[in-house]
């Protein structure tokens, strides 16, 4: 049988709450509800990093931040300082951040797929293609208004735009299957959306989106009390109207993404195309009393609807239909991807990601033995089993360690608990070993100035400290 397709869908600042299938049945997402429906959406599956740019990096080369040495979100490095836009960090030039590293793309790209890019890049020198990308139609800063932005559409110039941004990436994505999805070569296809992230204006999506929230109560969204830490206050009225935002966002996506799979199935494409749907972060809007992800506050957070996001896959007739709830990272998809396409991974050996493609495959008892996962925001690194969490802050805490299986809400910290002193003990060797294994000195984030405000410069070129925006 020959090799299937790949169709990645991958969203922005999406909670793993923000589906209707996955418990929000008043955010209408008929065509992600359908796609769980025909595949497996998995609830409990975890970013490598509560921000955008070190969980995409993560997802594509397998590797975590402190082992490819993008921290925070990329304030710096995607564009050169002479192009004429205004951006926060007020001058820029390109950096590639992931220079010299391998993504799963390199490898598809390398065993005769033709890899295509549509949408938000985010890793750095966005104008020229990277990572076994043939086609390469980037967002040129990662992010920014719906309908004022720029783009690199496979060519060095830099041009502007004013359609609906969420539906010029699903155009070029049909670009690409209209002109690659025929002939005996298999295609990679990553749309990767800038929905549902800010801005959440009026002005930024179409007033059709809005309307179908305008009476909406937001009831299964809760409004927890504002976490003394909170970064992004809001109040009630001001956080409906972002909720109709937000939801907005999310449902012009999902229209988008039903579009995506409507041109699979007219040109005969769906019965040998893998499709997968994820996030590159969570996303808070109320929950624990925050507006935001990993640094809705600060210290950063590693609360689970921060950490985890939607992920689903699907392929009729090859992955099972359900819903799978073991826990598994962005670092273990690499290795799950090209384990499924029966593709050998010449960096397998030194990658921290476990394959679960024994679950796509709908074998029984598929999954490892120790379910532990691992996540890291600069110094605020976390492990969390099936019944446990604990986090940890460098240098001096605070730290937290919950029991999910009596608190899931994660509303007790019992990091102070003498009676929990030799479980929190546990978790801490445990974490400490494995990021000592794992990360790279260069690059390692656990005493890096990291505080959710961005960074400037690659970790390992000498700059240090100065790679990021301070407090």
């Amino acid at each position: 049988m020959p090799r299937p397709n790949v169709l990645i869908l991958l969203s922005d600042d999406q909670g793993p709450w923000a589906l209707g299938c996955a418990g929000t049945p008043e955010l209408q997402t008929p065509a992600l509800d359908g796609l769980a429906a025909a595949g497996t959406r998995f609830t409990h599956f975890f970013c490598a990093s509560p921000v955008c740019s070190p969980a995409r990096a993560s997802f594509l080369t397998g590797r975590i931040p402190s082992a490819h040495g993008v921290h925070d979100w990329l304030r710096s490095g995607n564009i050169t300082a002479d192009e004429g836009v205004d951006w926060s960090s007020g001058r820029d030039r390109p950096i590639e951040y992931l220079r010299g590293l391998s993504g799963f793309t390199d490898v598809l790209a390398a065993n005769g797929y033709r890899c295509g890019l549509s949408g938000k890049w985010h890793l750095g020198d966005s104008a020229h293609p990277q990572k076994g990308y043939g086609f390469w139609c980037a967002h040129a800063l990662g992010g920014g208004h719906y309908r004022d932005y720029h783009v690199f559409d496979n060519g060095p110039a830099m041009e502007h735009k004013t359609q609906y941004v969420t539906d010029f990436f699903t155009d070029r994505a049909l670009d690409f299957l209209d002109e690659h999805g025929h002939g005996p070569q298999p295609f990679c296809l990553s749309v990767h959306y800038t929905a549902p992230h800010t801005p959440w204006g009026r002005d930024n999506h179409p007033a059709e989106l809005f309307a179908l929230y305008e009476d909406c109560a937001f009831e299964s969204v809760p409004a927890e009390p504002q976490h003394p830490w909170a970064t992004w206050t809001m109040t009630p009225d001001e956080r409906i109207e972002a909720l109709k935002g937000y939801f907005a966002a999310i449902t012009g996506m999902d229209r988008a993404i039903g579009r995506i799979l409507g041109k699979l199935d007219t040109l005969g494409l769906r019965e040998n195309t893998l499709v997968i749907f994820l996030a590159d972060n969570g996303f808070n809007l109320g929950h624990h009393g925050i507006i935001g992800k990993g640094n809705g506050t600060y210290p950063m957070n590693m609360y689970e609807e921060s950490v985890k996001v939607p992920f689903i896959v699907s392929w009729p007739g090859q992955v099972p239909r359900g819903v799978h709830d073991g826990l598994w990272s962005q670092y273990d998809f690499r290795p799950t991807l090209l384990d499924y396409l029966g593709l050998d991974d010449p960096e397998a050996d030194i990658l921290p990601g476990h394959s679960f493609a024994g679950v796509l495959r709908g074998e029984p008892d598929a999954g490892r033995e120790e379910v532990v996962i691992f996540d890291e925001y600069g110094p605020t690194r976390m492990i969390r089993e099936l019944a446990w969490k604990y986090v940890h802050r460098y240098p001096d805490g605070p730290h937290e360690l919950y029991h999910l299986e009596s608190d899931p809400g994660e509303k007790t910290n019992l990091a102070v608990d003498p009676r929990h002193a030799p479980t929190l003990a546990r978790l801490r060797d445990k974490l400490e070993e494995w990021f000592h294994r794992y990360a790279d000195p260069a690059r390692d984030g656990a005493h890096l100035p990291v505080t959710g405000l961005g960074q400037l410069d690659a970790v390992d070129t000498g700059h240090g400290d100065e790679a990021f925006v301070q407090r």
